[in-house]
């Protein structure tokens, strides 16, 4: 083919031949660019036509993981809807930090390098004998994994956040009908009448193997993701300036050696390291084993199967982790639940059941207005009945009727009256301060409904899809 064309390069056939190659490779090689699908783009978001790229929300992420509970980490990476919930709050935060940045610039504020240092001086972390200590600053950097811009970056932030946020800081005078309003809202207490359904007040026949197997269909027993996991650590004392020098020398040579072929265990033995193997780990359920803090639940989570981390420097010595196996989430077997699907079944059949008589009593009392088995309470916003008849009974209007589902009963509830607290001048001054609290919020809010109109987020969905999602 390639001969013809050079024999015949001077034809008009030759030519478009050519042409259509050419324009082939060529679209092939730069099509992601004219159309501006590069994958090298890795803006996440656009805040007032700010970028924000992937490293920073990835930044930002593992500093907020980092300051949750342990039991806080595992929910999130046992529930899907949480971690999206997480991820999206970390955006918002960013894009919050970016609205200030841009308004201050707006505004003309400066945050100079010099305020930022005396800033740096007065930490008491960075102390030692009461004085700024440049080997303390460089430890407690290293142990925590940041950088002297993080902490310039952070210092800045907050410092323009105060200037930008001044304004709307300042006390205000708390206006007596606002008073009297919450005043009354909080002590007024409800007259409600009140038929109670209890699921345990119906009986159900057994369930068949049929009933289970249907059940099951709709409500499977999910069996959480589990990893086996291994580590090596090199014990140091890292604040310690000549034993951390030498053994950081020592803990390369390791990491050399893994990425050579060696196995944990055996590079471990080579270098007097220690070595570690769990199986079965699930965010619910970790390790005794004090290494796994906050910070390396989210990096062992976030690694594939097969895969060794680089070297980290922990704060008792440098370490590296692999992730042996990764067993998915999946469903139990049907046997091995069907025991608990039985009460399961059993209770969803009573709620049924139960539902049916809220349901007729409730049809009754708005035909004739009357409540059959009813008891007339009255209660607060805090007392005299279960909490799901106290929300509801404050919600509703006065006169109306509504279903209310608990946890092992419904409530058919007519709402009869409502009867306001008596005016006390004390009680009142001692709200003053919550309604001004309550107010100041109100503010805050159309204040930041205002910066997100003038600095508008825009998502990049292919990279937040790809990265994020």
């Amino acid at each position: 083919m390639l001969e013809y064309l050079r024999n015949a390069a001077d034809k008009p056939v030759a030519k478009i031949l050519m042409g259509i190659l050419i324009f082939s490779f060529v679209g092939w090689g730069v099509a992601e660019w004219v159309f501006g699908l590069t994958s090298a783009d890795t803006t996440l978001m656009r805040v007032g036509g700010d970028k924000v790229s992937v490293q920073a929300f990835s930044n930002m992420k593992s500093n907020e993981l980092a300051a949750l509970s342990r039991t806080e980490q595992r929910n999130l990476y046992t529930d899907p809807a949480a971690m999206a919930n997480f991820q999206n709050g970390v955006i918002k935060k960013i894009a919050n930090m970016k609205r200030v940045q841009r308004h201050a610039e707006d505004l003309g504020y400066v945050v100079s390098d010099h305020k930022i240092a005396d800033e740096i001086r007065e930490i008491p972390q960075f102390q030692e004998n009461g004085k700024f200590s440049p080997a303390a600053f460089d430890v407690v950097l290293r142990n925590s994994g940041l950088t002297e811009s993080d902490v310039a970056n952070d210092i800045r932030m907050r410092t323009l956040t105060e200037m930008v946020n001044a304004p709307i800081s300042a006390k205000i005078k708390t206006p007596r009908f606002a008073v009297r309003a919450a005043y009354n809202a909080r002590g007024a207490s409800r007259t409600v009448d009140l038929a109670t359904v209890k699921f345990s007040e119906f009986d159900v026949k057994s369930p068949t193997e049929a009933d289970l197997r249907e059940f099951y269909k709709q409500n499977p027993h999910k069996i959480p993701e589990t990893r086996d996991v291994s580590y090596v650590i090199l014990p140091t004392e890292m604040d310690k300036p000549d034993e951390y020098e030498k053994n950081i020398k020592i803990a390369q040579k390791m990491e050399d050696d893994i990425i050579g072929g060696e196995t944990l265990a055996a590079a471990a033995k080579a270098h007097n390291a220690k070595f570690h193997k769990y199986e079965n780990v699930t965010a619910g359920k970790l390790p005794d084993d004090k290494f796994f803090d906050t910070a390396m639940i989210a990096r062992v989570f976030d690694m594939d199967a097969g895969v060794e981390s680089e070297m980290i420097e922990t704060r008792d010595g440098f370490a590296i982790v692999r992730i042996d196996k990764i067993t998915p989430e999946h469903n139990a077997e049907f046997d091995s639940v069907k025991k608990d699907l039985e009460s399961e079944w059993t209770r969803a059949e009573r709620r049924k059941l139960a539902y049916v008589r809220a349901n007729e009593l409730l049809v009754d009392l708005n035909k004739t207005g009357k409540l059959a088995n009813a008891k007339s309470l009255t209660v607060s916003r805090t007392d005299g009945a279960a909490p799901a008849v106290l929300a509801r009974a404050f919600r509703n209007e006065i006169g109306q009727n509504t279903i209310v589902d608990d946890t092992d009963a419904f409530y058919v509830m007519h709402v009869v009256a409502e009867k306001l607290p008596a005016a006390d001048d004390k009680k009142m001054d001692a709200m003053v301060a919550d309604v001004a609290k309550m107010s100041g919020e109100h503010i805050n809010a159309d204040y930041n409904s205002y910066l997100e109109r003038e600095y508008p987020v825009k998502i990049n969905e292919k990279t937040y899809n790809r990265f994020v999602k």
